[in-house]
């Protein structure tokens, strides 16, 4: 359900941008660091939000890079930490640590 909230949110936004952009269409300058060109408004939006696109979309992707190495580190430790009860010998019914079951 939150899948389908975010797509028509999306299609929302995107609807409103072009509307923005198609009722914005008189040439605008644009300045670089080099120089400067006319562009028709309209490609100045539908760029920036499309380079807005982009940077936010990187940054998720770096997220979920991250994230996924935490994960990985997390299992190998797991994996340790149940590779070394093994070891141990440490079953459910045994007390751990001075702890005693009190029923």
């Amino acid at each position: 359900m939150k899948f389908q909230w975010t797509l028509l949110l999306g299609i929302a936004f995107a609807l409103i941008v072009a509307v923005f952009a198609v009722i914005n269409v008189e040439p605008v300058t644009v300045n670089y660091l080099f120089g400067e060109a006319k562009w028709p408004l309209i490609l100045v939006i539908l760029g920036s939000v499309l380079m807005g696109g982009i940077i936010v979309g990187s940054v998720g992707l770096f997220r979920m890079f991250v994230l996924q190495r935490e994960v990985k580190t997390l299992k190998k430790q797991n994996q340790a930490l149940e590779h070394q009860l093994k070891e141990n010998h440490i079953t459910q019914e045994e007390p751990l640590h001075g702890i005693e079951d009190i029923h």
